[in-house]
């Protein structure tokens, strides 16, 4: 089993506000698991099913639900969909970090930057010639 490694603003910072200030500890638990499944799959983003990222917590999918519109809605996380149906990708933020702002030529306070495709994305398929 290999150790897993959090920025020091996690613990001392977002812990105290989201489970402290919001009462949202249920948000705080899906970061966690989300940075966690995020770096096990090695890229930047991972596509998880509501009943996967419940399980996987220990919380009910009605809390999992409320925690990531607190977590989109503090721009901690990320939700991008092909349709209303499909397994949704959720990219973690680490705004802490800068995101790398300045690098892409934006403000700090622009949110987060444009994802790029997110594993397991189905494309279309090419237009016969």
């Amino acid at each position: 089993m290999e150790p897993i490694v959090l920025d020091s603003y996690v613990i001392d910072t977002l812990m105290p506000d989201l489970v402290g200030h919001d009462r949202q500890p249920s948000a705080f638990l899906v970061y966690l698991f989300l940075a966690r499944q995020t770096e096990r799959a090695g890229g930047a983003a991972v596509r998880l099913s509501l009943r996967a990222l419940a399980e996987g917590t220990g919380l009910s999918k009605r809390s999992v639900q409320d925690a990531l519109t607190r977590l989109t809605r503090r721009e901690l996380v990320s939700v991008e969909r092909e349709s209303i149906t499909a397994v949704p990708c959720y990219r973690v933020h680490r705004p802490w970090r800068g995101q790398g702002a300045a690098r892409a030529g934006r403000a700090p306070g622009d949110g987060p930057a444009p994802a790029a495709a997110c594993p397991g994305r189905r494309t279309s398929p090419a237009a016969p010639a």
